[in-house]
This record gives C-alpha cells, structure tokens and sequence, in this order.
C-alpha cells in the first residue's frame, strides 16, 4: 500500500515537472520571439526613418543631379551606419572642433580615406535643395586648393558632410600664435596666392560659379607642407550663369563680411573679393578682423584705409613683414586696398588677384627694402578718398548685430 501510494507520488511530481518545464519552454519562446520581434520592428522603424529623412532631405534630387555620372553616385551618398563605424557611433574622443552650428568628427572610411565628418546641429528645409545642388556641384570640383568634398549622409534629419581629413590645423592657428614671429613672408603670400587660384576657380572655371560667402583664416586649411586648402562651404551659394549675383539672407563672419552685401542682401563674386582682401589685412598685419580696434577706435579694414592713405602702415604691419618683405609687400597692401573697396565694382576680380599675386611672388626675391614713406595706391597715385569712403564702413564695423 505504502509502496503504491509513492509511486502515485512519484508519478505527480513527474507531471509537475514536466509541466513546469513546458510552461518555461513556452515563456522563453515566448520572451524569445518577442524580443526577435522587437529587435526587427526597432530595425524597421529605424530603415523608415531613414528612408523618410533621406526623402525629406531631397536624396532622388541628388541622385538625379548625379545620375550622369555612376561613380560619383556610387561614392557620395554616404550611410548612416558607414559614419557611426568610422566614428565609433560619433565617440566624443573623436571630435575635432565644434560650435554654434554643428561637430566635425575624425573617421575612418571602409575603403580607409581618413575624413572630417561634419555634424550640423539643426538646418533650415527651405534650403534642403539648395543645399543639394551644391554637394552635387562640389563632389565635382577637384582642385588641389580646395578641400574634397568626399559625399554625404542624408539618412539622418540633418543632412551630413564628409571631408577629406587636413592634419595640419588652420591659417589662424599657424598665423597667430604666442611670440614675435610666426608664418614667413614668403609662406604667407604662398598662402593667399593658392587661396586666391581656388576662389578665382571657384567664380570662373567651375561649371556653375559658386560664391563661398565666409572667406576667412579659420576657413583656410593647411596639409603637411602648409599648402592651403579652402573649406567649410556651409554657406556657400551658386550663381546661375545667366546672373551676376543672388539676394539672399546674410551670412558671414565678423569682420570679413562685405559691408554691402550686410545692407542689401544682394551676393556677388566681389562679396568673396572683400573678404579675400580682409584676410590680406590678417597676413599683413597679424591682427585679427573680428576684434581689432585701434587707439582711434576704428576696425582693422578702417585703420587699413586711414594708414594707407596716409602713407604711413609701417605703424600696423607686422615687424616680421616689415623685415621679411620688400616691394612685393607694398605690392599686396595695395591689391588688398582695392579688395576692400566700398563699392563692389571698384574691386577686382578674383582672376586678377590671382594674376597679380602670381606675378608678385614670381618676382619675390629680386626686391627688397622696407615700407616706401608716402601716400600710395595700386596705381601708383595719390588716394584722396580712402580714408572718406569709410564712414558706412565705420558704421558697419560698429555695429553689434553680426550674422554668424
């Protein structure tokens, strides 16, 4: 009886367990396929909105823009998951620099291309096409002075840019650093030649012309051999070819930007030009546009102007030019004096610039000797309305509501 009653026993707890092994079978089924599920919707989601970020950011606009040419297509529309593995998912040990408008990130590509990968913080939709048209047009260019562009990533809700990775810090950082002398004269006028030969390219040879609108010494890469690479064309603007200028909303940086363009919104090459002719200033003077005031509590271009006309720079140049320079530094303070005229029509175009600053550092060597005594100009003649042509100067430099 005993021995029947434990065998019923044995028989009960056989079926509980194997009940409760069942029961766990099935909830770990269960708990399993709900998290294969999860997992493919999450994935699902994300390809959605991917796809849905990618329309909104005008990607079938771009590919029809690039369409003509396969291999272009191919390397710059640039995935999302390509970027997060060549950053480590954007890993803050890799950022490079930031600001008010975005991150740029160092990454390694699958094909091994080192690359800058710009991160805007938040964009305008309005401007989506614009900005489309331009990658289009800047995957193009290839020159050895401008930054290659090397495609975008348009899966994420701000499009993204990838460039060409420079190692060698910007024209800022090389040209104003701690001490009585930094870049030579020599590298210098290298420098703004090169920079010149991109922008005059940029305006002219290019299929469409395209104004850069934020020339400036933080915009000015330099390699291992301090040759200069033009970047950041966040801002940039074509022009149609059958214009010879766009109104748009200003944008620029103190400092450098056009004084004419700040009041009328009308873009043009020579807005470049004036900007061009700013950072001239820089690498003649070693002062900084955006903060430089004078005793007389003028900017840089304005105290430019007034010492130019007067004859007298030798009080704003840096001691180094002075040292280093000869004719051909008279030569460039005069084309930077024309650069910055108030007028746009008075300045010339960056094909001339080019030309002339080619010519100056050709003959680079043959001259020396320091600044010439005496009122001058490009022309050779006495400049009698400089220092007066800049009183909206004046007023554009005092005032405090600057665009980026």
């Amino acid at each position: 009886m005993i021995e029947k009653m434990n065998n019923t026993m044995y028989i009960f707890v056989g079926l509980y367990l194997s009940i409760g092994v069942a029961v766990g079978a099935v909830i770990i089924l269960f708990v399993l396929a709900g998290s294969f599920t999860h997992k493919k919707f999450k994935y699902r989601r994300a390809q959605m909105l991917k796809q849905k970020f990618f329309e909104k950011n005008r990607g079938q606009l771009l590919r029809q823009l690039v369409s003509q040419r396969a291999d272009i297509t191919e390397r710059m529309i640039i995935t999302l998951d390509e970027l997060e593995k060549a950053t480590n998912k954007f890993d803050k040990s890799r950022e490079l620099g930031g600001g008010g408008h975005g991150t740029v990130y160092k990454g390694i590509l699958s094909d091994l291309h080192v690359v800058a990968i710009k991160k805007p913080k938040a964009a305008i939709q309005k401007e989506i096409d614009e900005f489309i048209n331009e990658v289009a047009i800047l995957s193009q260019i290839n020159h050895r002075n401008v930054v290659k562009l090397y495609g975008c990533c348009l899966e994420t809700e701000v499009p993204m840019l990838v460039y060409e990775f420079i190692s060698n810090g910007t024209l800022y950082d090389h040209l104003h650093v701690d001490g009585p002398r930094s870049l030579s004269w020599n590298d210098r006028l290298r420098i703004a030649t090169e920079a010149a030969r991109s922008l005059a390219y940029l305006h002219s040879t290019a299929s469409v012309p395209i104004i850069h609108r934020d020339i400036k010494s933080v915009n000015i890469l330099l390699d291992d051999t301090l040759t200069a690479k033009v970047a950041d064309f966040g801002a940039s603007r074509y022009v149609p070819l059958d214009r010879s200028g766009i109104t748009t909303r200003v944008q620029g940086t103190r400092g450098y930007l056009d004084p004419g363009y700040f009041y009328t919104g009308r873009l043009t090459e020579k807005s470049d030009v004036y900007s061009f002719g700013v950072l001239l200033l820089e690498l003649l003077t070693r002062k900084k546009p955006f903060s430089y005031i004078s005793s007389e509590d003028e900017g840089l271009v304005t105290h430019f102007s007034t010492l130019f006309a007067q004859g007298n720079l030798s009080e704003i140049l840096d001691p180094q030019v002075m040292e280093e320079g000869g004719s051909d530094m008279e030569e460039v303070a005069a084309l930077a004096a024309m650069c910055i005229a108030l007028r746009g029509e008075d300045r010339p175009s960056m094909k001339q610039v080019e030309i002339k600053l080619e010519g100056t550092q050709a003959s680079r060597g043959h001259e020396g000797g320091g600044v010439r005594n005496g009122p001058w100009t490009a022309d050779g003649g006495r400049s009698e309305v400089l220092s007066r042509q800049y009183s909206m100067e004046e007023e554009f430099a005092s005032s405090s509501r600057y665009p980026r």
